[in-house]
């Protein structure tokens, strides 16, 4: 996005042939965990992997999610995301170009989050999407203080996002780099102008979508996001899938449609991402977007998203 407002922007993809993509980009996360939450580590979804496997991470999902309970739900973000295996996390996004962390809410915590987007003083600023030719349905912009919450899991991802992230950055020869406390890098955004928060909810009823973008805000862009289904597929919705392109070199774009259920969380990148080619490392332009509500069980208000993108905007 670009002063608080989508940016279809983005240049065509552009190869850099000397480095390797290692099988895995970042270490697993080394942080201290109660014995509760310890044993049954939080995984990514592998893609393509079987139902026994889904089942066990949606499992582990599930005991971390009571884990962090026992301390109160906003403190216990941290021990959650402590807890998830980074290492399949980052195989992942090195894979496919996303991962899905299953439950990384809970539903109770879901419907009360999304019954926040009615609470007007939470947010800064409201954008109908038919107006902007971003497609159709609407969002609103948190303002700061951040909720305890959504704050929680702004601060908690960037640590280990950042490792993935400055390892992406070499591979493509990118010259920024990040440091690993998240006020830190807002304090370079906003020396920079960009003091706006940026974490939004999305609204959509039947017939809306959201238009293919990237979210981009001004001079400083952290290059990983993440987004938190809060509403149930099947019961709530039917369509309004989350849907990830891939711009390669030379190449039609590829296409990723993100099957998530309420609760889970997708990380995927805000613009670029590296991809091995048979001459090295090249980049990839990403955009992503939401298709077709076809039918809603409850109106306007039938499917709602968490965006939880890392800078501020202008």
């Amino acid at each position: 996005m670009k002063n608080g407002e989508f940016d279809f922007g983005g240049g065509a993809a552009e190869r850099k042939p000397r480095k390797q993509l290692p099988v895995s980009v970042a270490p697993p996360v080394q942080a201290a965990v109660p014995a509760a939450a310890a044993a049954p580590a939080g995984s990514a979804v592998p893609a393509g992997d079987n139902a026994d496997a889904a089942a066990q991470a949606a499992a582990n999902a599930l005991a971390l999610a009571n884990a962090r309970k026992a301390v109160g739900a906003a403190a216990g973000i941290a021990v959650h995301v402590a807890g998830l295996d980074w290492q399949a996390i980052a195989d992942e996004l090195n894979a496919h170009g996303y991962a899905i962390v299953p439950g990384m809410l809970g539903a109770d915590e879901c419907i009360a989050m999304a019954a926040q987007y009615r609470q007007a003083s939470l947010f800064r600023s409201r954008v109908v999407m038919a107006q902007h030719g971003f497609g159709s349905g609407e969002y609103q912009y948190f303002r700061y203080p951040l909720p305890s919450m959504i704050s929680a899991l702004r601060q908690s991802l960037y640590g280990p996002l950042a490792d993935i992230a400055n390892r992406w950055h070499e591979l493509m020869d990118m010259e920024a780099r990040f440091p690993p406390d998240h006020a830190d890098f807002l304090a370079r955004c906003h020396a920079a102008g960009q003091q706006r928060p940026t974490p939004l909810m999305l609204q959509y009823g039947a017939g809306d979508y959201n238009c293919l973008h990237q979210d981009l805000y001004g001079e400083h862009v952290f290059p990983l996001q993440a987004a938190i289904l809060l509403s149930q597929p099947g019961k709530d919705f039917e369509g309004g899938e989350f849907v990830l392109t891939e711009q390669r070199p030379r190449m039609q774009s590829r296409v990723e449609v993100v099957p998530l259920k309420r609760g889970d969380m997708v990380i995927f990148p805000v613009n670029h991402r590296p991809a091995q080619g048979a001459r090295g490392v090249y980049r990839v332009a990403m955009r992503h977007g939401v298709s077709r509500i076809r039918s809603a069980s409850s109106g306007p208000t039938a499917r709602h998203t968490l965006g939880l993108i890392f800078h501020d905007a202008t």
